[in-house]
């Protein structure tokens, strides 16, 4: 039995809410206490992932022009991202702790994502 159970369904069902948490909780939150970016990048990443979310070919997708691999790289790279940005940028208290969750759940999501069919992993 395979802990890997995040099916590109369950995927597609998940980008939505959380694309609209990116863009709205900062605000929220009232992140950007130590760094202005720790609110904007949310914000912009939010928008991004709707984007992403709108073109992937997936059951949800609108115009399914972009592969699902692509848009799993797209999340791992905006998690690995999201784990950096409080070295990187400084970001401390809320801010830090934002983006440490929210990396660590992104890149959790797509560790326990299933393999595409014809993909050995």
């Amino acid at each position: 039995m395979s802990v890997r159970f995040v099916t590109r369904n369950i995927h597609a069902y998940l980008d939505y809410p959380v694309a609209i948490a990116l863009m709205t909780l900062p605000f929220l939150l009232g992140l950007g206490q130590s760094n202005p970016l720790a609110l904007w990048l949310s914000v912009v990443t939010g928008v991004a992932a709707f984007v992403l979310t709108v073109l992937t070919d997936h059951h949800l997708g609108i115009w399914r022009v972009l592969p699902y691999k692509f848009h799993l790289a797209v999340d791992l790279l905006v998690g690995v991202t999201f784990l950096a940005a409080p070295s990187l940028f400084g970001f401390s208290g809320l801010d830090a702790v934002f983006y440490w969750l929210n990396g660590a759940a992104v890149v959790a999501v797509i560790s326990l994502s299933t393999p595409e069919e014809g993909v050995t992993a």
